[in-house]
């Protein structure tokens, strides 16, 4: 895995070339055009360049994607890539060749040619998220991607722009180690711990134990876990970078393993429920980040860690529990477990922070995955300005986000008849009527955005900036929309 932080921006220097090991890879515009570098490149290699650039196959390369020339002639490189960029590439073009740098590396070293191009730090940026892997459960030597430097014109003034680039990496990168990890690892336990570690960055983290809990009266998240001998948690975490005003919020669900509980899910495929955190994971990844770059904004993170799992203490369908808020939910599913979960932190959250903002995030429904795919996370919103933010910060880091509707005639779907409401609706419109459940613990004056990630947490092939596996999708946006919104 590439560590953000250790990519090296050194200056340009020609004559050092032709001594370079390892892989090289550089840039050459649509019309064949070369810098300095690799006019330097194409004379050792005796004018391959310049043929490359006139060829079929040069043309026919999508921007941001590039053609080896393997053990070039007159160099020490065993091979160099050349990757078709515009002069002025956008971001999204930048990340995407600097993901494509990071396919070709592989285990060796790499020198990237990046002269004066104004996008270097975003090149640096897509490789590095690329670049990770997760090796931890497997045994013996594992293949290290070799040192990274990126030769540039400036490089102070590049690697000042990469800085905070990197630390939303690590933050992506925290997020997808989360993910990725087995739930016999990664139990309530194990990931409290690692969120309580993140104390030596700066972060301020507190761990309510379930004895807490029952004090606070968290009657619809404690049910969820009554059928695991793994206990019932709920962490907070504070970033305090700004003045003294109210923080940001962020909640997030952290259900470590997912059966259905009673309502057992199918075989098939059930694997995969070790992602069924990613809310939470993604709530701690930007926690990191904030406090990784020092963010000057206030900001808490809360998730509540469970397990969902069948046992003779289990949560039955038709059981009534009672909320943190003091209203009562009939269980008609207990694997409508995510809901229960956010119910109570939602409340706990605006009863203790009293935030000017609040963002939650779940892998909440397999219904928003019929509606949007792998392509876009689901976006609902009682607020019009605290979503528009969100969807442009979303849009301008390339992640995936579409807003869809809320209303009564959905609520109503959620009436009970022997208590204040349903955990579910029925089938139709699924997501939504999980938003609407969610949506009766959000006070009436609070700008709230609830992010069902079901489809864009975890992919089963590989994706632009991630290979297949966890994504650390939403790290990138909500940062974005701290940074432009909240930060003083």
């Amino acid at each position: 895995m590439t560590n953000p932080a250790e990519i090296e921006f050194i200056a340009s220097n020609a004559d050092d070339i032709a001594s370079l090991s390892g892989k090289i890879s550089l840039l050459m515009d649509g019309e064949g055009a070369m810098d300095i570098l690799a006019r330097k490149v194409n004379r050792l290699s005796k004018n391959a360049l310049k043929r490359l650039a006139q060829s079929e196959v040069f043309e026919k390369l999508k921007p941001g994607q590039g053609h080896v020339i393997s053990f070039p002639a007159g160099m020490a490189a065993q091979a160099v890539q050349v990757v078709k960029l515009p002069r002025r590439p956008d971001q999204e073009t930048a990340r995407k060749a600097g993901a494509a740098m990071a396919k070709f590396q592989g285990s060796d070293r790499l020198t990237v040619l990046a002269g004066n191009n104004t996008r270097a730090a975003d090149i640096s940026f897509g490789l590095a998220l690329r670049g990770y892997g997760f090796t931890a459960r497997k045994t013996g030597d594992q293949e290290a991607p070799g040192a990274i430097s990126i030769m540039v014109s400036k490089p102070e003034e590049v690697a000042a722009i990469a800085k905070p680039m990197a630390a939303v990496a690590e933050g992506v990168f925290f997020t997808r180690d989360l993910v990725n990890e087995p739930a016999n690892i990664l139990t309530t336990e194990d990931f409290a711990a690692r969120l309580a570690a993140m104390q030596e960055l700066g972060l301020e983290v507190t761990i309510l134990e379930e004895e807490d809990l029952e004090e606070l009266g968290m009657g619809a998240l404690l049910g969820v876990g009554l059928g695991s001998v793994t206990p019932t948690k709920v962490v907070v975490m504070e970033w305090k970078g700004g003045n003294d005003e109210a923080p940001f919020a962020l909640v997030g669900k952290g259900v470590v393993f997912d059966t259905g509980g009673i309502s057992i899910k199918p075989a098939g495929g059930m694997e995969e429920m070790t992602m069924d955190m990613g809310g939470a994971g993604v709530v701690s990844g930007v926690m990191r980040t904030l406090a990784l770059r020092r963010a000057k904004a206030n900001v808490v993170g809360v998730v509540g860690l469970v397990e969902n799992m069948p046992d003779g203490r289990a949560q039955r369908p038709g059981d009534v529990v009672t909320s943190m808020k003091g209203d009562t939910i009939e269980v008609i599913n207990t694997d409508a477990e995510g809901r229960l979960v956010l119910a109570d932190i939602l409340w706990y959250t605006q009863e203790k922070f009293a935030p000017v903002g609040m963002v939650n995030l779940a892998t909440l429904t397999g219904a928003i995955i019929i509606g949007l795919g792998h392509e876009n996370a689901g976006v609902f919103s009682n607020n019009d300005a605290i979503c528009a933010a969100f969807l442009k910060a979303a849009k301008a880091e390339g992640e995936g986000a579409w807003r869809m509707p809320m209303g009564q005639g959905y609520d109503d779907l959620l009436k009970s008849r022997i208590a204040d409401m349903k955990n579910i609706g029925g089938r139709p419109a699924g997501s939504i009527t999980a938003a609407q459940f969610l949506k009766r613990f959000v006070k009436d004056d609070m700008a709230w955005i609830h992010l069902d990630i079901a489809g864009v947490a975890l992919l089963s092939k590989d994706s632009d900036l991630a290979p297949k596996g966890a994504t650390g999708w939403g790290v990138m946006a909500l940062d974005r929309m701290i940074r432009d919104t909240y930060e003083s």
